[in-house]
């Protein structure tokens, strides 16, 4: 087996590998001799076919695996000599397409190498990490907004009238062709306007309604409706107005405590206070991590494949067009063309994220199974009812496997670059912080 260099220019590689017949031939060989002690026929022993026949009738396909696996262990020993890692798959073509038993095999192999990353002092990275307390303010005003989801209902003045949003109490028969059904009746319902629970356009009657008087509520029942013998039948439901009441937030107490799962008040207030300031110290990182990247993208140069520059400025194009697009859900549009601003795009992604790999493997930062297991989890979540069929579709496909990888192995690589940059905490306000995270949303 010869490998011939053709080309060596920037990062792009071109080789020219012969396997010749001999080397072919002793590999059909070999295979033969491997399965001859397997091999049944007509007229033979088993074990007994005489190597002759056996080439005869396997030779023909064992020569195009014979192909394959020369040329793939040229690839495979060529890399590992070199030291070459492809940015791409290799394009590898056989360059005597007239080929036939007895010949030499050409092929050539061209591919684009990923580019040597030059040592880095994380050191010299300077940062500055946001700090944000949870105070007595934000955490009354995170109660509040708790009090109005638990809302109760008092009653309104006599008189008054029902308005969407109040809550009705209120007796009521259905009766359809004159003759209640079963299911159809009620006492002390009590029923939120504009809940939309009940037959679409049976609250809408509702509104305006006071209490003590009677109200005759007509609507039909949806065609699909799950019982049968009332799909798509008209139903009259004489309502009696018991109350009408209007919502009101929730005391703030240890009963509203309780509701959220708290043993007290305080405890909430505990619970609220580490809450907030989870998500100040998520927003805080995500402003740190924007900072890093931006001081990582003048800190070392080195060539770039144009071929993942090429690919990842597709792949931007693609997105943006459809965030443009909504509307148009699968692939069928025109050709969309890359622009300057894509290319400027994804150069920093391609720099960034080749730097991030190679820091991460000098720093042997791994992804665990249990950290894996958790991330598809989390996303089978998005699945209700239909998680296992996720979490298997996920270990039967590697690209699914790497999608949810990479993110993992990013803010691991991210932690560790923290932990060796320079960083000095500085404590703002919750509205200091917000701005700072609009400035980032607006880039």
């Amino acid at each position: 087996m010869q490998v011939t260099e053709t080309l060596n220019e920037g990062l792009k590689r071109a080789y020219s590998i012969t396997v010749t017949a001999a080397e072919l031939d002793a590999t059909v060989n070999t295979k033969l001799v491997e399965a001859q002690p397997e091999v049944e026929m007509k007229g033979f022993r088993k074990g007994k076919v005489p190597m002759a026949m056996l080439k005869k009738q396997f030779g023909d396909r064992l020569m195009g695996e014979a192909m394959q696996e020369s040329i793939d262990g040229a690839m495979n020993k060529h890399f590992e000599e070199t030291g070459d890692r492809p940015a791409m798959q290799p394009d590898v073509k056989m360059t005597n397409e007239d080929w036939k038993a007895g010949d030499d095999v050409n092929v050539d192999m061209t591919y684009e190498k990923l580019p040597e990353i030059p040592e880095v002092d994380l050191s010299t990275i300077k940062l500055e990490k946001m700090i944000v307390k949870a105070d007595e303010a934000s955490i009354d005003e995170a109660l509040a907004n708790l009090a109005e989801t638990a809302q109760d209902f008092k009653a309104r003045k006599a008189g008054s009238k029902a308005k969407d949003g109040d809550q009705v109490v209120m007796a009521f028969v259905g009766k359809v062709d004159g003759e209640a059904f079963d299911g159809g009746s009620a006492e002390d319902y009590p029923l939120v306007l504009g809940s939309n629970s009940f037959i679409p356009g049976f609250e809408e009657q509702l509104v305006g309604v006071k209490a003590g008087e009677e109200k005759a509520v007509t609507v039909s029942f949806p065609a699909e409706y799950q019982a049968e013998h009332l799909a798509g039948k008209e139903a009259v439901f004489d309502c009696t107005i018991v109350e009408v009441k209007e919502p009101v937030a929730a005391e703030i107490n240890d009963e509203m405590a309780k509701k959220f799962g708290a043993e007290d008040l305080a405890a909430l207030k505990t619970q609220i206070g580490e809450r907030l300031e989870a998500e100040y110290g998520g927003a805080s990182r995500a402003i740190m991590k924007r900072g890093l990247l931006d001081a990582m993208d003048t800190l070392v140069s080195f060539d770039l494949p144009p071929s993942l520059l090429d690919a990842e400025a597709g792949q931007i194009a693609h997105q943006l067009w459809h965030e443009d697009n909504p509307e148009v859900e699968g692939h069928d549009h025109p050709e969309i063309e890359t622009t300057d601003e894509h290319k400027t795009l994804a150069d920093r992604r391609v720099r960034l994220g080749l730097l991030l790999a190679d820091l991460g493997q000098k720093a042997a930062v791994e992804v665990t199974d249990a950290e894996m297991t958790q991330a598809i989890m989390n996303q089978a979540r998005q699945y209700p009812g239909q998680e296992r069929e996720f979490f298997e579709f996920v270990q039967k496909n590697q690209q699914m496997q790497q999608q949810l990888r990479a993110p993992l192995f990013e803010d691991k690589v991210v932690d560790h670059v923290f932990a060796q940059a320079t960083v000095t905490e500085k404590e703002v306000s919750k509205d200091e912080l917000q701005k700072a995270v609009e400035a980032l949303e607006e880039e």
